[in-house]
């Protein structure tokens, strides 16, 4: 039955084709003879190559062989594997491997020294490769919704990363390393198991967005306070009943804030210690000079 199933679908396509319709161009690119260079799109910055939500298991080989794509998108398929043939496309600037279902990433991944971004949110990764530490141009890590609960210490020599996501994973701390990323002006680390945000988050000097929500954080380091260039603070959905006196020197902060786009401090569903709730619902404001009267009492 699947076999007659099969040649029926068959028929049906060459009728079509027969017709004058073509096949997607990737798919076109697959067959024998055809250029598979006629997939890429020349943008004004990158040479682009798209194959986003194709149903692909497996990346097909001919790709491995366009040593100029610059920015590749391989979102939202069914990879299990990658290749690494991978790294033969050191060109690569850009690169989304969005919705797959990646265990691993292929330590050739770390020969991809133009790397400046990568995407690997909504995966099945339980560890990131050391080697990726050797992408050095690397400025944006997105690694969201996967299973890692800890991250290489080689991972210190991104000294150009700017925007780090690891949030919706199974971090009880926050590694050691990303205290050595002082570029980052983004960090998310919200939806984790943080119990705690080391004293060390001061060396973070250049974070504007530090987005922490939804973990097990009982309190704040003091020295989160010397972070002046803070423009949102997310700390809501924690176990936090006490403010530091010092909050009120993140002069950046313009608002208690209500919805998760805004900028400002997001405190909200903690169970603060009185009166700490009915202060907060008087604005930042009020916040910062009862803390700042506290801190002058103390």
């Amino acid at each position: 039955m699947g076999a007659e199933h099969s040649k029926d679908k068959h028929q049906r396509r060459m009728f079509f084709l027969r017709k004058g319709q073509r096949l997607p161009a990737w798919e076109e690119a697959l067959i024998p003879g055809k250029d598979p260079k006629s997939l890429l799109k020349r943008g004004l910055r990158y040479v682009n190559l798209s194959l986003i939500m194709k149903g692909m298991t497996n990346v097909p080989d001919f790709l491995w062989g366009l040593s100029e794509v610059q920015k590749l998108n391989l979102s939202h398929n069914q990879l299990v594997v990658l290749s690494p043939a991978l790294g033969k496309l050191d060109r690569l600037a850009v690169l989304n491997l969005c919705g797959n279902r990646l265990k691993c990433l292929p330590k050739e991944t770390g020969l991809l020294r133009n790397l400046k971004v990568l995407f690997v949110d909504m995966n099945c990764l339980s560890e990131v490769p050391a080697e990726l530490s050797l992408c050095t141009k690397l400025e944006v890590l997105s690694l969201s919704h996967n299973c890692i609960s800890q991250l290489p210490s080689s991972f210190t020599d991104l000294t150009n990363l700017r925007k780090l996501n690891l949030s919706n994973n199974r971090f009880v701390n926050i590694p050691l390393c990303v205290f050595a990323l002082r570029s980052l002006d983004f960090l998310h680390l919200g939806s984790n198991r943080l119990e705690n945000i080391a004293e060390s988050v001061q060396y973070l000097v250049n974070l504007q967005i530090f987005i922490v929500e939804d973990n097990n954080i009982r309190t704040l380091p003091r020295s989160l306070c010397s972070i002046t260039a803070l423009e949102l603070l997310n700390v809501a959905y924690n176990s936090i009943q006490t403010l530091p006196h010092d909050l009120y020197l993140l002069h950046r902060l313009p608002k208690i804030a209500w919805n998760p786009m805004d900028k400002g401090l997001h405190i909200l569903h903690n169970p603060l210690s009185r009166p700490l709730p009915e202060i907060v619902e008087g604005g930042l404001d009020v916040l910062f000079n009862y803390l700042k009267e506290k801190k002058q009492h103390n």
